[in-house]
């Protein structure tokens, strides 16, 4: 163990395991963003910050913000975090673990009596799941100035509440968010770095490498409600050639999409083609020929000319199954995610310092969607590091060791002691 970990190891620990106690459900652990239970997240990380000796406050939407100051406090800050919420009954470090990770650099620095040249600060963003309202990254978004006021106006799915009231209660500034205007001056963040657990089994399975910089963040297309119309019938009276059935026409929309998914792949194409809700009516019946389907679709790339392309075959592979089956496909307005690039500046250094100082590690492309994309598309230098966990994410069963958490922590140390 390095002296930085062994220095560090307890801090993280504790702080880990307190907040888990602190947001656990049934199984796993649930804080909706703008809650109760992620205003208890944001109280520990704040205790925890100010026993270290950082100054403390909160933004305009509640983001928080914990700075380590800097010799020369002019110039732009290192910045780096991660969300504070959870999905439902989700796993405890999908977020957190990229808040303690600066934490603890912050608490390395500050008790070796190692001042930066520049303020190194640390952000917890609010609300980066938000499954309920169907925006993800509500706090960075606001930050940035690039939350819509039309996505403010978007509706609870079980109580049909809006977001923009949701924050109002909060507290949240709803009106300086609407007009589109960043919530600080972004010319003052010199490097945004995220931490965050893979939340896939490549790293876990690396026998060394347990942590990776980042090459990228796919970008997605999605449609969040699709709809397949047929005509309901009869299962056993109804024969092949009279039949528009629904769920036999999404079927093969299904078949022949992953097929060409698998050519693309073959071709050297980056791509991930999901369909992760299908729901026939409340009436449906093993003996009903469905006429009615709905279903969700997500594509994503680091290259949003592939998404396109591959969206584009979507919908004529679609139209050649209304034909043949009789019935009628049709799609909501799609939904856009940019695809990000790291900083290529930023990318060498963090590289750097994990090769200067001996940290094994990875170069890798992320398949979900962080923060960081949301910095990187506001002009702000990012780059983001990975390290290994295990069972996935977005479940009650995650898990991370901690000996992988404090290497990718300590890329992140060296990252900012070699800064200047």
């Amino acid at each position: 163990m390095t002296e930085f970990a062994d220095h560090v190891e307890d801090f993280c620990t504790r702080l880990f395991e307190d907040i888990r106690k602190l947001t656990a459900d049934t199984c796993g652990v649930t804080r909706e963003g703008y809650t109760p239970e992620e205003d208890k997240v944001h109280e520990r990380l704040a205790e925890a910050a100010r026993e270290i000796g950082l100054e403390v406050h909160a933004d305009a939407a509640l983001n928080l913000w914990m700075t380590l100051p800097g010799r020369n406090r002019d110039l732009p800050a290192f910045v780096s975090g991660s969300h504070s919420d959870s999905v439902p009954q989700g796993g405890n470090y999908d977020g957190l673990a990229g808040i303690v990770a600066p934490l603890a650099v912050a608490k390395y620095l500050k008790d070796t009596n190692r001042v930066p040249e520049r303020d190194f600060c640390i952000v917890a963003f609010r609300m980066e799941e938000c499954p309920e309202f169907g925006r993800a990254y509500a706090g960075s978004l606001a930050l940035t100035g690039q939350l819509k006021p039309f996505e403010l106006e978007l509706p609870r799915r079980d109580s049909g509440r809006l977001l923009k009231d949701v924050l109002l209660e909060r507290g949240v500034d709803v009106e300086r968010i609407a007009s589109g205007e960043p919530l600080m001056d972004l010319s003052k963040i010199a490097a945004f770095v995220e931490l965050h657990i893979e939340q896939g089994p490549r790293l876990d399975k690396e026998p060394v490498n347990r942590a990776a910089v980042v090459t990228g963040i796919r970008g997605y297309l999605r449609h969040k409600r699709c709809r397949v119309e047929g005509e309901t019938a009869h299962s056993g009276a109804v024969d092949h050639e009279f039949r528009h059935d629904a769920v036999a026409a999404l079927t093969d929309l299904l078949y022949v999409m992953n097929r060409h998914w698998e050519a693309w792949l073959h071709d050297g194409k980056d791509l991930v083609f999901t369909c992760g809700v299908i729901n026939t009516p409340s009436t449906a019946d093993i003996s009903i020929i469905s006429g009615d389907v709905c279903f969700g679709l997500d594509m994503r790339s680091l290259s949003m000319e592939t998404i396109r392309a591959f969206h584009d075959l979507l919908l004529q592979e679609a139209t050649a199954i209304e034909e043949k089956r009789g019935v009628k496909f049709s799609f909501d307005d799609v939904i856009v995610g940019e695809a990000a690039r790291p900083d290529a500046i930023l990318f060498n250094r963090l590289v750097k310092a994990a090769t200067d100082h001996g940290i094994p590690h990875l170069q890798m492309a992320s398949g979900a969607g962080h923060d960081a994309a949301v910095m990187t598309s506001a002009g702000v230098p990012t780059c983001m590091l990975f390290v290994a966990n295990q069972n996935g994410s977005h479940n009650p069963h995650e898990a991370m060791r901690i000996s992988d958490f404090l290497s990718g922590a300590e890329i992140l140390m060296r990252a900012v002691v070699d800064y200047d």
